[in-house]
């Protein structure tokens, strides 16, 4: 028996086993789930916004894997680097020397926020979000942090505790002392303020849930007030920053806004190796790493790690030699412009929002009454069943991955790598025009997925 390690002989030995190892060793309810609506599917293979099923059929992403392909999947530049690392054979975590290549991300991602400082490199967003809660404590000495309602900072416990949807935190309380305000709504948050132990707002500058945007100057009045009070304000940048919305940050949309602490994450990493920054200001760092003494206090074991590293600069080199914020900006009008001509087309197309290449689409009661009474049906059995009707046969007849933006919303949320073309939009306004004709229609096939979800959901009572 060869002692050697061969990766692609286990692959093509036990690969055809994933659906079951998940069953068996992982989360149970995925497979489930995924046989349940019909994703359950083999992909081979991946290049860019597609990627490729065991029949060679072509896929549409629209997903970018929760936004962590933003430059798609295998880019050569970041493959290259990876590369690169690993044959330089760096003394890489000795953690009693400075390696050279955190310093110069660090320098990279700062040179696009000014107003910003320093970085500490965790290993996901939600470390970041963590980082970001204990320096804001920490610097404020004040314990409570507020956060908008539906908002999501991540699954740590931390990061649960200024998590705006119920269902993610029900059953891990204890969390930490938190409060939630509606997003835009800046007499809640002054009356919070007020009480005098208030660390930070935590916001995210279009909300991920709903694909929801902060209302025209609530970050710069938000931040004014915060400020006042001795406050911190925490942008969470983890899935909208580094392009996403059509600027490097989202928060830039908004002149005046600058943010004393911001997280990053997903798109950073190349789609390859995991990374989280949170960056801040200087006097923040400096309070919290006050002293040798205190030069561990915050850390993480694999932070700082040289394939991250690499990963995040080769990302930041595409970004701007490619000029990939211009191009998302392009091409996020140009598939929001499409889509928002078809609102008067179907009734049952309520909204098309947001910025750059992070769109929601959102459907609404219709009016006639053959649909509003199957509309009724799907809503008395579970509120999103209606967006879930919509993905399914996107994927399964149009090939073209797509998700619904959060638990009971009636709403699909875009975030596609940051690198599709026009016709990518083409393919996709094509197929989500004729997913629409068929529901518009009374096509039997959705309806009757309609009714396999409608058991599905009942069932789960």
């Amino acid at each position: 028996m060869s002692t050697e390690f061969d990766l692609g002989a286990l692959l093509a030995e036990r690969g055809a086993e994933r659906y079951e190892l998940h069953a068996k060793h992982l989360n149970p309810q995925l497979p489930r789930m995924l046989h349940t609506i019909g994703f359950d599917r083999v992909y081979e293979r991946a290049e860019g916004a597609h990627f490729f099923d065991a029949d060679g059929t072509d896929h549409l992403d629209m997903l970018a894997g929760f936004g962590v392909m933003g430059l798609g999947r295998h880019h050569p530049v970041v493959r290259k680097a990876l590369h690169e690392v690993l044959d330089l054979g760096l003394a890489d975590l000795t953690r009693f020397d400075c390696q050279p290549l955190p310093g110069l991300l660090a320098e990279r991602l700062l040179a696009h926020s000014p107003h910003l400082d320093r970085v500490f490199f965790g290993n996901s967003g939600t470390e970041a979000v963590e980082t970001a809660l204990k320096f804001a404590r920490y610097a404020t000495g004040r314990p409570r942090v507020l956060y908008c309602d539906h908002a999501f900072h991540g699954l740590t416990t931390g990061s649960l505790s200024v998590n705006g949807e119920a269902g993610f935190r029900d059953g891990f309380a204890p969390l930490l002392p938190d409060t939630a305000v509606p997003l835009g709504d800046l007499d809640a948050l002054a009356r919070e303020l007020k009480k005098g132990d208030v660390a930070a707002l935590i916001v995210e500058p279009i909300q991920g849930k709903g694909v929801h945007e902060a209302p025209p100057g609530y970050l710069r009045a938000a931040q004014e007030l915060l400020h006042r009070h001795k406050a911190l304000l925490i942008a969470d940048e983890v899935q909208t920053g580094l392009g996403r919305t059509g600027d490097f940050y989202a928060y830039q949309h908004e002149e005046g806004v600058e943010p004393d602490l911001v997280c990053v994450a997903k798109a950073l990493s190349g789609g390859y190796v995991p990374v989280g920054a949170t960056l801040g200001k200087e006097w923040i760092f400096k309070k919290v790493y006050s002293s040798m003494d205190r030069v561990l206090v915050h850390s993480a074991s694999f932070g700082s790690n040289a394939q991250a590293m690499a990963a995040g600069l080769a990302v930041l080199s595409v970004m701007e030699n490619e000029q990939i914020v211009a191009g998302v900006r392009a091409t996020g009008e140009l598939l929001k412009s499409r889509l928002t001509a078809l609102i008067d087309r179907y009734e049952l197309l309520a909204d098309v929002r947001g910025r750059g290449l992070m769109i929601g689409i959102e459907f609404g009661r219709p009016s006639s009454l053959k649909l509003r009474g199957r509309w009724t049906m799907l809503q008395a059995a579970r509120k999103g069943l209606f967006a879930q009707m919509v993905v399914v046969p996107l994927l399964q007849r149009h090939h073209i991955l797509t998700q619904v933006s959060g638990d009971h919303l009636e709403v699909i949320k875009l975030i596609p790598p940051l690198i599709i073309d026009e016709a990518d939009v083409d393919r996709f306004v094509a197929a989500f025009t004729a997913v629409m004709d068929d529901a518009h229609n009374g096509g039997g096939l959705m309806w009757d997925f309609g009714k396999t979800l409608i058991k599905q959901a009942v069932g789960n009572r």
